[in-house]
């Protein structure tokens, strides 16, 4: 995850700002930089690599100021150099941008017409621009903000700093959070409250839609419909671990709701936004003429893999073998010449998943590795390495780390379809255009948290709960029903379902909820069917669906929760994410150990 630093202060703020950096290392980076403002006037320096390097620049070409911005960036769209890397700045505004901007091909050829000049391949410097093109109608800043955040699509988090302000910076999230620190004459932008935390522990926490006008002793927080709103004030733990959760009060939810920002930053490693391309690193092998894929992992990711088999499967026309890695290798499977196997790890230390890994370069196979960590056992030795970027998962159940390989796996099938001319060039433009979205969408889910927190009360009383699901709905709910037994200790089971009728229908009473993940595809009206066949036995469903869905199906669900209508192709990703929160709320009203769950490692690095 990129990570952003603001500073308004009565000093010079540029150690301030990087040592803010520093203390975002732990997201992962590839380039750094900072902006301040000299006498009204906006320098910058940046400096691909670590932060080091930027230091390296500044102590030869020092710049002055007691306000700033500071970023560390991944390398999204744009390769990682200096060029691309952040603040970026016109004359009059410099900003710094974590997300992805849906719709920014659209705005700079509008500003490219007006005259405008772009220096990056970032979609980012297009918001430097538009707030500009508004400042230059005569419009405030505060204004021109407000004007360019109606504009943008997509999910995002800035920061912005403007000529001649010196007492004024405006902060605005979307989805990736955004918090604003207050200190004694002093005012604070960024990512998280680690990054304030040498800084002050009073912090305020933007909700999603708001913009922060942020001055040396004040703030005002405007909403989404630009009017003003009040923020709750908290002080955050001493400790750094619980400074890490923000506002908070686990992990796992913090990363939960993390999770449109990082969906984006994986996305944008891959998918050109100019062309809706999919870009995955050079390959030692050809995709158009693997015979056979084998996917292998374990535990959540494994489901993660299930996913895949569908998406390689369906739209790619490959075919796939799936099996947990704890068993691949003792099955003695043959492998076909020319065959890839894709391992996936969030650790990249998983010893099931490793020894698969082993076992499969012994068999001549080609090893592409999705995992979290660059520097891993398991991405060592792979033949190529497509990283999530997830950022650090403190919660032993994974959340954030599950949705952005699903983000790799869904890329990796767009890959491989474009390679053996499986779609044509306008299904791969509607597919890619479907995928771009979902960081916007990730967050309209996230919206559906309070009625997810009242369900969850009904689950909380069950002994048994089952989840249900058809085509690539499947391997969610096994994934929903894995989180639920991981950290709430209720039974839970998932199935496909089409097999309810072939036993475990008899499991179904007035005391098991079932939750039905069913968006509307070409499969809803054999779930829709499956689905009546529970409630005729008395189930109580929850029902996951989008407005088609629930406008055919809802009245005969206990409740209902409607989710954005999308392509089929990018849903699993959505709908992972009520299930994730229905696992959480439940666990909580149960008092177990969220974070912690009993019996459970984080990285399981033995058979």
């Amino acid at each position: 995850m990129c990570g952003i630093v603001g500073i308004i202060a009565k000093r010079e703020v540029s150690p301030l700002l990087v040592e803010g950096l520093k203390r975002l290392e732990y997201r992962g980076y590839d380039s750094a930089g900072i902006a301040t403002l000299a006498n009204g006037h906006i320098k910058r320096r940046r400096a691909q690599g670590k932060i080091g390097n930027l230091e390296a620049k500044l102590a030869e070409r020092p710049i002055a100021g007691t306000i700033g911005i500071a970023h560390t960036r991944w390398a999204t769209h744009g390769v990682p150099n200096e060029v691309n890397a952040h603040p970026h700045a016109t004359e009059r505004v410099a900003i710094v941008h974590n997300g992805i901007i849906e719709n920014f091909q659209e705005i700079k050829n509008e500003l490219v017409a007006e005259g405008h000049k772009f220096e990056s391949q970032t979609d980012s410097e297009i918001v430097a621009h538009l707030v500009t093109h508004y400042l230059d109608q005569q419009m405030k800043p505060r204004e021109a903000v407000a004007a360019t955040l109606k504009r943008l699509q997509g999910a995002f988090a800035l920061a912005l700093l403007f000529a001649g302000e010196h007492d004024l910076l405006i902060g605005a999230r979307r989805g990736p959070p955004l918090a604003v620190g207050y200190g004694d004459g002093e005012m604070y932008l960024g990512s998280d409250a680690l990054a304030l935390a040498m800084l002050t522990r009073k912090i305020c926490y933007l909700e999603d839609g708001d913009y922060a006008v942020v001055h040396g002793n004040s703030v005002e927080i405007y909403n989404a419909d630009d009017k003003p709103v009040t923020r709750k004030v908290v002080e955050t733990a001493a400790s750094g671990a619980l400074i890490g959760k923000g506002e908070f009060r686990h992990f796992m939810l913090k990363e939960i709701y993390e999770q449109p920002g990082v969906i984006g930053d994986t996305l944008s490693t891959y998918l050109n936004p100019a062309t809706l391309a999919i870009n995955l690193p050079a390959l030692p092998f050809d995709l158009a003429k693997v015979p056979r894929f084998t996917i292998t992992a374990c535990g959540t990711a494994f489901y993660a893999g299930f996913v895949a088999k569908y998406w390689l499967e369906q739209i790619a026309r490959v075919p796939v073998e799936l099996d947990v890695a704890s068993e691949l290798r003792y099955r003695n499977a043959p492998m076909p010449e020319g065959g890839v196997m894709v391992v996936v790890s969030q650790s990249g230390e998983t010893a099931d998943t490793l020894a698969a890994l082993r076992y499969a370069k012994q068999h001549g196979q080609k090893v592409i590795a999705v995992v979290n960590v660059p520097e891993s056992s398991i991405a060592r030795e792979a033949d190529v390495v497509l990283p999530t970027r997830a950022g650090p998962e403190i919660g032993v159940a994974s959340t954030k780390a599950f949705t952005t390989q699903l983000t790799v796996l869904a890329a990796l099938a767009l890959a491989t379809a474009r390679a053996r001319g499986a779609i044509d060039k306008v299904r791969e433009a509607q597919l890619s255009h479907a995928i771009a979205e979902v960081p916007a969408r990730a967050a309209e889910v996230l919206a559906h948290d309070k009625q997810l927190k009242l369900i969850a009360h009904v689950i909380s009383q069950a002994r048994d709960v089952l989840y249900l699901g058809r085509g690539p709905a499947y391997p969610i709910a096994l994934e929903g029903a894995l989180k639920l037994k991981e950290i709430s200790y209720i039974h839970a089971e998932g199935y496909a379902a089409g097999e309810m009728k072939h036993g475990p229908i008899a499991l179904i009473d007035e005391q098991v909820p079932i939750i039905v993940i069913c968006p509307h595809d070409e499969l809803f009206d054999k779930t829709a069917s499956n689905t009546q066949e529970t409630v005729a036995r008395g189930g109580k469903v929850i029902f996951l669906s989008d407005k088609p869905g629930i406008d055919k199906l809802g009245d005969i669900a206990l409740t209902s929760v409607e989710l954005p209508t999308v392509d089929p192709f990018v849903a699993p990703i959505l709908y992972a994410i009520p299930v994730q929160l229905l696992a959480y709320h439940t666990a909580v009203i149960k008092g177990t150990d969220v974070d912690k769950p009993r019996n459970l490692a984080k990285s399981v690095t033995v058979e």
